[in-house]
C-alpha cells in the first residue's frame, strides 16, 4: 500500500497536469486530467456523464455561431473556408484535390451545419454526396460509439460509392463508417456495428432487417439522409423508409437529396421534415447543358444493327447502353460479346460480387461498354462517359433525365442517343411533354444513307490521291472507258 507521501505526490502531480478546456456541449470552462487531442471534442464532467447515461438524447454540437435560418432558399457560400469546417475536414478536401464548392455544396452545406432540415435538388454529377457528407462528418462525435448518422440509398452500388466518400471525409476524424446492403453476408455488417460505427450507409431492405434483429440501434440518430429521395419515397421503398424513420428520434435532422424532385415528393416529405430549407440548383429538366441529343426513329428489327454502328464509331471511349429489362440486357450483352465487343452487363439478377466486378471492369476500361438497366441511371459517378445510348426508351421523363445525366457531367461534353420505335410513340410524346421540349428527330435510315454517302466521298477522295501520287494527274479512267 502506497504511503501518504506517495499519494500526496500523485495528487499534486495530477493537479499540475490538468488542462484547461471548453466543453464542446455547454461551452463552460473546465479542466481535464489529460492533454486533449487536437480536433477531438472534450466535455465537462456533467455533460460527459449525461452522454454516457443517455446517448439517444445527445445535444446538437454547436458548430456555427450563425443562427439557424428559417425555411426558404439557402444563401450561397463561396469557399469551404467560409463554412466553419474543421481543419481535419479541410485537410481531407485538400487530399481529395477539391478546392472550391460546387453550387449545390455552397448552398446546402451551411444550413445543414446550422441544424436545418433540407430539401436539395441538383443535377447528377453536381456534387450532392459531398454536400451531405461534410456536414455529417462535422456533426458526428467520435467519442460516442453509437450510430449518429444514417444515409439510405436505393441501390447497393450507390451505397458503396457514398461509403467511399465518407471514408475520405470521416476517416481522418476517426469516425467509423459501416455499409449495410443485401447480396452480402450480414454477419460482417453486424460485427462492424457492434464495434461501434458513427455513420451507416445502407439500402432500405437490409437496414430494416438489421433493425428488426436488434443489430442496428437508431435511437441516437442525429442526422438522417435520403439520397435519390424521389425513388426512396416511391411505392417500392416508401413503406420500408417509413418503418425505418419510425425508429429514429423525432428531433433528428433530415435531408433529402435528388436530381429530380416531383411535386408529390415535396408533399410526402412534409411528413418527415420540419420547416425545411429548399435548395435548387440547375434543376429545370428542360435545360440539358453540355449534352448533344440524337433522336432516331427506327424499326424495332434495326435496333441491334444500329447499335453496332454506334459502337463502331466510339473510338475506344466509354459508353453506357440502357435497356428496359434484366432479360433484355443480358440477351443483348451475349449478342455483342459474341461479336467481339468488350461489354459488361449490370442488372439486378447478378450476385453482389458480379456487380462489383462489372463496375470495376467498366471504371478501369477493361470493359468500356456497359449494358445496364436503370440500376446504373441513379447517382453512380462515372468519369468521362462520352455517350449514353437509350437502346430501350425509359418509362418516365425522370428516368430519361437520370440516364442522360451519366454523360456531360460537371460541364464536360457528352452525347445522348435515343431510339424511338413505333411502339414508343405515345411514351416519347409524354416524355417530351413533361420535359417541355420537342427534340429534333430523324429516321435512322436517313442517317445511314448520309453516312454511306459521306464514306463514299471519303473513299473517292483517297482513290484520287493515290492516283495522283502514282504520277497520273487527272481523273482515273473507269473500266468501261478502258
Amino acid at each position: 500500500m502506497p504511503s501518504v507521501t506517495t499519494r500526496t505526490r500523485r495528487r499534486l502531480s495530477s493537479r499540475r497536469s490538468r488542462q484547461s478546456v471548453v466543453c464542446a456541449d455547454c461551452d463552460c470552462s473546465t479542466t481535464v486530467p489529460f492533454r486533449p487531442t487536437p480536433g477531438r471534442p472534450v466535455y465537462c464532467r456533467e455533460c460527459f456523464e449525461a452522454r454516457r447515461a443517455s446517448p439517444q438524447k445527445l445535444p446538437s454540437r454547436n458548430l456555427s455561431t450563425t443562427e439557424k435560418p428559417g425555411s426558404g432558399r439557402a444563401a450561397s457560400t463561396e469557399s469551404f473556408a467560409e463554412m466553419d469546417l474543421g481543419q481535419s475536414t479541410l485537410a481531407a478536401l485538400e487530399r481529395m484535390e477539391i478546392s472550391s464548392p460546387t453550387p449545390i455544396q455552397s448552398q446546402a452545406i451551411p444550413p445543414l451545419l446550422a441544424g436545418c432540415d433540407v430539401i436539395a435538388q441538383a443535377r447528377t454529377g453536381s456534387g450532392k454526396t459531398l454536400a451531405f457528407a461534410l456536414p455529417i462528418t462535422e456533426r458526428c462525435d467520435q467519442s460516442v460509439h453509437g450510430v449518429q448518422a444514417l444515409v439510405l440509398t436505393p441501390t447497393r452500388e450507390l451505397a458503396i460509392q457514398v461509403g467511399q466518400v465518407f471514408e475520405s471525409t470521416a476517416g481522418p476524424r476517426r469516425l467509423r463508417t459501416t455499409l449495410i446492403y443485401g447480396g452480402r453476408s450480414e454477419r460482417p455488417q453486424i460485427n462492424a456495428l457492434r464495434k461501434g460505427s458513427q455513420i451507416v450507409v445502407g439500402t432500405p431492405g437490409r437496414t430494416l432487417d438489421l433493425l428488426r434483429q436488434g443489430a442496428l440501434d437508431l435511437r441516437a440518430i442525429r442526422f438522417f439522409v435520403l439520397d435519390e429521395a424521389d425513388e426512396m419515397l416511391d411505392q417500392g421503398f416508401a413503406r420500408d423508409v417509413e418503418a425505418i424513420l419510425n425508429r429514429t428520434p423525432a428531433d433528428r435532422q433530415t435531408a433529402l437529396f435528388s436530381a429530380t424532385m416531383p411535386d408529390w415528393v415535396s408533399k410526402t416529405a412534409a411528413n418527415y421534415l420540419e420547416d425545411p430549407v429548399t435548395v435548387k440548383v440547375d434543376s429545370d429538366l428542360r435545360v440539358l447543358p453540355s449534352v448533344t441529343h440524337q433522336i432516331y426513329s427506327i424499326d424495332r428489327t434495326q435496333k441491334t444493327e444500329a447499335l453496332q454502328v454506334l459502337l463502331n464509331e466510339r473510338e475506344g471511349e466509354s459508353v453506357i447502353v440502357f435497356g428496359r429489362t434484366k432479360h433484355g440486357v443480358k440477351k443483348l450483352a451475349r449478342q455483342l460479346e459474341a461479336l467481339g465487343y468488350p461489354v459488361a452487363a449490370l442488372q439486378g439478377n447478378l450476385s453482389q460480387n458480379a456487380r462489383e466486378r462489372v463496375m470495376a471492369d467498366f471504371r478501369s476500361g477493361r470493359a468500356p461498354i456497359m449494358l445496364a438497366t436503370n440500376v446504373a441511371a441513379r447517382g453512380l459517378d462515372f468519369d468521362e462517359i462520352s455517350q449514353v445510348i437509350n437502346y430501350d426508351l425509359p418509362d418516365t421523363a425522370q428516368l430519361f433525365t437520370h440516364r442522360v445525366g451519366r454523360t456531360g457531367r460537371m460541364g464536360s461534353e457528352g452525347e445522348a442517343v435515343t431510339f424511338v420505335t413505333r411502339d414508343d410513340e405515345a411514351k416519347w410524346r409524354e416524355i417530351n411533354r413533361h420535359l417541355g421540349i420537342r427534340f429534333r428527330r430523324m429516321p435512322w435510315n436517313e442517317r445511314r444513307l448520309a453516312q454511306t454517302a459521306m464514306l463514299e466521298r471519303s473513299h473517292s477522295r483517297k482513290r484520287r490521291n493515290r492516283f495522283r501520287d502514282a504520277g497520273n494527274p487527272g481523273r482515273p479512267r473507269s473500266r468501261r472507258s478502258a
